[in-house]
C-alpha cells in the first residue's frame, strides 16, 4: 500500500505532551522486540530526603530498564551539600535498582556539574557529547552493580 503524503505538513512547537505519548509507543513497539523486555521490565525510581521542616533536603530520579539503572537527575540544596546526601541518595538508589534486578547503571553529567563524585563511586566514563552551553561537555559513564 502505498501512502500519498504530498499534503502532509510539519508543525513545530513547544512540548507536545500527547506527541511525546505516541512517539514513545511508536519506539515501544521497535524497542521491546529488539532488546526482548516488555513495558513490565520498565519502572521509575526515586530518592529523597526532607527536613524536620518539610523542606527538601535533595533527591534522585532514574529508570529501570530491563536491568539497567538510568539515573537522570541528583540535586542537593546548597547549605546540605557537604553532608553526604548525594552519596547516600545515589547508594540508596542503587540498592532499589538491585531489588529490582539491575546489574548495571548509567548517568550522564555536565563537566560543570559532578562527574568526579560519580566516578569516585565506581562509574567510569564512556564517552562525551561536546556543545553543551559554555563550552562544557556531558560526560557518559556507566557501572556494574554486581
Amino acid at each position: 500500500m502505498t501512502h500519498d503524503h504530498t499534503a502532509a505538513a510539519i508543525h513545530v512547537g513547544h512540548r507536545d505532551s500527547e506527541l511525546n505519548e505516541r512517539l514513545s509507543s511508536g519506539l515501544d513497539e521497535v524497542n521491546f522486540p529488539a532488546t526482548g523486555t516488555t513495558a513490565a521490565d520498565q519502572g521509575a525510581l526515586s530518592v529523597k530526603a526532607v527536613d524536620d521542616n518539610g523542606d527538601l533536603i535533595g533527591g534522585l530520579s532514574a529508570w529501570t530498564w530491563g536491568g539497567l539503572l538510568g539515573i537522570e537527575m541528583l540535586w542537593v540544596r546548597e547549605e546540605s551539600r557537604r553532608d553526604g546526601w548525594g552519596s547516600k541518595f545515589l547508594l540508596a538508589a542503587e540498592e532499589a535498582a538491585r531489588g529490582r534486578g539491575c546489574d548495571r547503571a548509567c548517568v550522564s553529567s555536565f563537566t560543570f556539574q559532578a562527574p568526579a563524585f560519580y566516578q569516585r563511586h565506581g562509574y567510569i566514563e564512556t564517552g562525551r557529547t561536546l556543545g553543551i552551553p559554555g563550552g562544557a561537555e556531558d560526560v557518559h559513564m556507566y557501572k556494574k552493580l554486581s
